[in-house]
């Protein structure tokens, strides 16, 4: 619940509540804060109870984080076998060398003998060649000095 906050907010948060409530007031404060989230806690474990219970035994293992649409839709796609095929599938694409040869022929480039392939990355910042960055082209032949006596 509080996963997300950070020290300087903590701080502030403290530094507040003694302004607002007073060093002597403040124990009294956070025991009444810390009861009050008790009784909500157990008031909430005990409607989790009641709804199990009213539920029968065939959902005995039901889980109320499964109501989440995001928990919901991962885990109907875990259990999915297209899905599965479809990241097999994929796992045989190669990208980044269809890219490559792409680029190649845009350029002009000959085919040359591939490279070794390279691991695919793990994520999507991986290493690897920038298809956006501009490639260096090979020098032009020398052309000969103008020669203006010549014509």
């Amino acid at each position: 619940m509080f996963n997300d906050i950070g020290a300087l907010e903590l701080v502030t948060l403290v530094v507040l509540a003694v302004l607002i409530f007073g060093p002597h007031k403040l124990p009294q404060v956070v025991q009444d804060v810390s009861r009050f989230i008790r009784k909500i806690r157990e008031f909430s474990d005990s409607a989790k109870n009641d709804i199990r219970s009213e539920l029968g035994p065939d959902f005995k293992d039901f889980e109320f984080e499964d109501l989440n649409p995001k928990t919901f839709i991962r885990k109907q796609l875990e259990g999915n076998e297209d899905l599965r095929e479809l990241k097999e599938l994929r796992g045989t694409f190669d990208l980044r060398k269809e890219m490559n040869e792409v680029a190649d022929a845009v350029h002009g480039r000959e085919d040359t003998p591939a490279p070794a392939p390279e691991p695919a990355p793990a994520a999507a910042g991986g290493t690897g060649p920038d298809l956006l960055k501009k490639q260096d082209r090979p020098a032009a032949p020398e052309r000969p000095p103008y020669d203006s006596d010549a014509t």
